[in-house]
């Protein structure tokens, strides 16, 4: 829900002060370390040589709070021949930044002008985030600077995680806490394993010292459809459990019981005015023959008529706003959406409630007892016995049906003063089956057929999502692309499909095809190229060190057919290719009927990924998926 320190993956581009302090050009030591450095990390420019992290607690007595100082101390070298970078930090509502800075190494005030402005992400409706930033000018190599930043936290709760792992790769990274006796915290360790992490405690003047060190620690990765930071790099969560204060004990975060108390208080804030949806509910269920047409009803209207806008600012990061605003604005985030589909639905007469849940992204769950277990809420129906999870934020997703995203995931789901906590149901990649059949047959050098795809589950919903995302005056012009790839040599006409209103059944398209450039012929042969769809071709996973998460798990099935013409022969076809690996199982197949040539693709991803330690192998095997599609069909007179 909150902005997070990598939530800013390119942030803005502004005009570099280049005025650089003359007489502060890098030592010989300075530059031949920098070029040392720049062997080792070949892909970066900066690298930080000393950081130091200090959190101390002080204690808010009138609003019985913890304040948390959080200070950071950074000596950065430039490791390329020049740099130019920005040095940032978010704050908001919940925190202010006292000190931001940025010296020379002979510590005097570098000349960089510090900007402080609202956060603007094309994501983002509205947020209360503020960022404070300085372009930096690294001019030559081996040129240092000295960073320094001082954040306060006017509520703990807001203070989550420490992560070890930078933009920039660290030589020597410190995080100290002094935690007083008075507060109750734990230091929660996360994706420790494998890394040398040295720890260190010891008790002085009232208060514990907890001092964590390590030595090398690269750069965060900067690849796309990557797996939560929080599955990948070594972490500390930050859980406030309590403090005492003149012999009385403040219960903070104990367990997810209390967290769910917090998130109780926000909702017994709200005051919504159902009467302004109470017509627009009748007007869904009147003639609803079932109950679970009446909720369909209602849930489509939902993710059918209101935009889903993310918006954060202060407590409302938290709390969503009343369905009577999102109802009347026809916007509202994932919280209000939730809201709205609960209001709506109890107006109905059914029993329904908020729901805060982690998506994929975060590997936490409830036994952890903190802001940063989830991101998202959805709304559940109690009904006949059994929980059914909706999400207004998933567009075309059928009832009944969840998302990836939230598949596996441990939800809380509110239960008067007690919550509920449960799983979301999970699915198999044969859920989300893809198809593809055509038959072909060669005249005049040019492939003509029918064909056929079907779509069901996610793939479904990413199906129309796509197709509602083309220009309403241009949609069949966009959909004959689609259906073509984009590609002059295949021409789609005569396209039908299914009710694509319809988001509970498979989705189904026909139409005819005419394929050029894939024929050739000499004298008594013909060479068939048979391969037009070439699915993976291009996705390869080039120099790539951490898994690869896609949107949902997936079966993909083609089956082309082509009749062979009279009078000829198949005197060769291309070899089959399959590979069985625990991420992917994958096969292509020819098959001689005598009739006809059946080719046959098969690509099942079962679990929606490819982990790090399959990635070469998908590599090797995407090298023989692109030969095996260039290899073709001999026919002989």
């Amino acid at each position: 829900m909150k902005i997070t320190f990598f939530s800013l993956a390119f942030l803005l581009f502004f005009a570099i002060d280049g005025n650089a302090q003359k007489g502060l050009d890098p030592t010989a030591d300075e530059i031949s370390q920098a070029k040392k450095l720049r062997e080792s990390y070949s892909k970066d420019d900066i690298a930080i040589l000393e950081s130091s992290e200090l959190i101390t607690f002080d204690l808010n007595k009138k609003a019985a709070k913890v304040i948390v100082n959080h200070s950071i101390k950074e000596h950065l070298m430039n490791i390329n021949h020049r740099a130019d970078i920005q040095k940032y930090e978010f704050y908001d509502s919940e925190s202010s930044i006292q000190n931001f800075s940025l010296k020379y190494r002979n510590d005097k005030t570098a000349s960089f002008s510090v900007k402080d402005e609202f956060y603007k992400d094309r994501d983002l409706f509205y947020n209360d985030a503020k960022v404070k930033y300085v372009t930096i000018d690294f001019p030559v190599q081996g040129y240092n600077y000295k960073y320094e930043m001082e954040k306060k936290y006017d509520d703990v709760k807001y203070f989550t995680s420490l992560f070890f792992n930078d933009e920039y790769p660290v030589l020597s990274k410190k995080i100290t806490f002094e935690i007083p006796n008075w507060l109750d915290v734990e230091l929660k360790e996360f994706n420790f394993d494998g890394f040398k992490i040295n720890k260190t405690s010891n008790t002085e003047d009232k208060k514990t010292i907890v001092t964590y060190t390590l030595e090398n620690v690269p750069a965060a990765f900067k690849e796309n459809s990557m797996p939560g930071r929080s599955y990948l790099y070594p972490h500390i969560l930050v859980i406030a459990k309590s403090f005492t204060k003149d012999g009385a004990t403040t219960t903070l975060f104990k367990s997810n019981a209390d967290l769910y108390n917090w998130y109780k208080s926000l909702i017994a804030m709200m005051k919504d005015d159902t009467t302004v949806m109470k017509s627009k509910v009748n007007e869904l269920t009147a003639n609803a023959k079932t109950d679970e047409e009446k909720i369909k009803n209602i849930y489509y209207w939902v993710q059918d008529n209101i935009r889903y806008i993310a918006f954060e600012d202060g407590i409302a990061g938290f709390k969503p706003d009343e369905s009577n605003n999102v109802f009347e604005k026809r916007y509202g985030d994932c919280k209000g959406m939730a809201n709205l589909i609960k209001q709506m639905l109890k107006l109905a007469g059914f029993d329904a409630r908020l729901t805060w849940i982690g998506t994929k992204h975060i590997a936490y769950d409830y036994s952890t007892p903190s802001l940063a277990v989830d991101n998202h809420m959805i709304c559940t129906l109690m009904y006949k016995g059994k929980k059914i999870f909706l999400d207004g934020t998933e567009k075309y997703n059928s009832f009944g049906e969840y998302a990836e995203r939230i598949q596996n995931k441990e939800a809380m789901i509110e239960d008067g003063d007690k919550c509920i906590i449960e799983k979301i149901p999970t699915t198999t990649a044969d859920f989300n089956k893809e198809t593809f059949k055509t038959t072909l047959a060669i005249e005049n050098e040019t492939l003509i057929g029918v064909c056929n795809k079907t779509y069901q589950g996610e793939s479904r919903a990413e199906f129309l999502n796509i197709y509602n995302g083309f220009e309403n005056t241009k949609r069949k012009e966009r959909l004959d692309g689609y259906l073509s790839k984009q590609n002059k040599s295949i021409a789609v006409s005569d396209v039908k499909t299914s009710d694509l209103q319809n988001r509970d059944s498979k989705l189904t398209i026909d139409y005819n095809i005419a394929i050029q450039n894939k024929i050739s012929s000499f004298d008594d042969e013909i060479y068939v190229d048979l391969e037009f769809m070439n699915e993976y071709k291009n996705f390869e996973l080039k120099d790539r060190k951490v898994a690869y998460e896609m949107g949902y798990k997936t079966n993909y099935v083609s089956q082309i057919n082509l009749k062979i013409p009279d009078g000829y022969n198949v005197t060769k076809m291309p070899t089959n290719l399959s590979i069985k690996e625990n991420d992917f199982d994958i096969n292509l197949s020819y098959e001689n009927t005598g009739k006809e040539i059946i080719y046959k693709k098969s690509f099942m991803f079962k679990n929606g990924l490819i982990k790090a330690d399959a990635i070469e192998k998908w590599n090797e095997f995407n090298k023989k998926l692109k030969e095996n599609y260039n290899q073709q069909i001999t026919l002989s007179k």
